[in-house]
């Protein structure tokens, strides 16, 4: 059996990954800690999405804090992931900050804890579209109603004055995904999550409406937020300081060692493609959680959806309800935020 040089290539990439991965492990185990956490397992949220890197790649910090099990449980992108949270399925997961509002809105038990990073979705549209309010009378893809697709153009449709249960005709498919509609040319526009936008670019499938990485107001607000099961924080507190730790933690090594990132998420399955990887921790900017407030982007994404009809408490309710940033605060501090 022949070695070539790209085997060789990918296997000094994964001895790097582990080793930058145990550096930072070995760190962490040099800190002194006041106390262990109550609980040494911790069950994340997995699904399609990859713009989640950060929660990927955080096994190893998490062990280096106490944790000796660290359990990946498969869920959707959309409603059924907060559920998760608020029946006490999962500990932890990054999502889109929209669901969480509504689910919180109903008044499940999720407790939102940082902000993680911005600019992860993309509009795609037909050429004739050039803005969200073209979408008027036209055909959207997504997955089905209530999932983030839906909740983040509707959200969009609202800023521009349009009312997205009528003015925009939704398109769901159980069989066909909606991005393979949009490929196709049988629906007008499709809102796409890393991988999608990077594989349509790469098709020359390239139109684009609003990247909510560059284009304001979207890229001002927290896309992806890190929360929690609310009875999880409650009854473990250090625990829950040193998760939020451990992904900011991640979250920076997303930013300083992007290439061994992608190479980790393909080695553990995370990632089924290493150029897909590659080109989603080149576009989502992963630098930014120091710099805004997870606040700003509660209260923005709640008036819209407000706006919508698709959430009925305030911005401050949903604050005092599903947010604590005592945790954010003091690792802030520790880090340098």
């Amino acid at each position: 059996m022949h070695t070539n040089r790209r085997d060789l290539l990918l296997a000094g990439a994964s001895v790097a990954s582990t080793a930058l991965f145990w550096s930072v492990a070995a760190r962490l185990r040099a800190e002194e800690f006041n106390a262990p956490p109550e609980t040494t397992t911790i069950r994340l949220g997995k699904r399609p999405s990859i713009c989640i890197a950060p929660q990927y790649v955080v096994s190893d910090l998490l062990n280096a804090e106490g944790f000796t099990n660290v359990v990946y449980v498969e869920a959707d992108a959309g409603g059924t992931q907060a559920k998760a949270l608020a029946n006490g399925d999962l500990d932890f997961t990054l999502h889109f900050s929209g669901p969480l509002l509504l689910e919180i809105d109903r008044g499940l038990s999720i407790t939102v804890l940082a902000g993680i990073h911005v600019g992860c979705y993309e509009l795609f549209a037909k050429k004739d579209i050039r803005s969200i309010a073209d979408l008027k009378g036209r055909t959207v893809g997504i997955p089905g109603l209530g999932t983030s697709p839906h909740v983040f153009l509707s959200a969009m449709a609202t800023f521009v004055g349009l009312n997205p249960a009528k003015d925009i005709e939704w398109v769901t498919s159980a069989s066909v995904k909606p991005i393979e509609l949009f490929a196709d040319g049988k629906i007008d526009a499709f809102l796409g999550f890393p991988p999608e936008p990077q594989r349509l670019r790469a098709q020359n499938i390239s139109h684009v409406i609003v990247n909510s990485a560059q284009d304001r107001p979207w890229s001002q607000y927290y896309c992806c937020m890190l929360a929690g099961s609310r009875e999880f924080v409650r009854k473990n507190p250090i625990a829950t300081k040193r998760v939020v730790r451990a992904m900011l933690r991640a979250t920076d090594l997303c930013v300083s060692e992007p290439a061994v990132v992608a190479q980790r998420m393909v080695d553990r399955g995370f990632a089924p493609r290493h150029d897909d990887a590659v080109q989603t921790l080149a576009d989502v900017p992963y630098n930014r959680w120091r710099d805004y407030d997870p606040e700003d982007t509660i209260r923005f994404y709640a008036l819209r959806l407000r706006e919508a009809g698709m959430l009925k408490s305030s911005p401050a309710k949903i604050i005092a309800d599903g947010a604590d940033w005592r945790f954010l605060n003091d690792v802030r501090r520790e880090l340098g935020g």
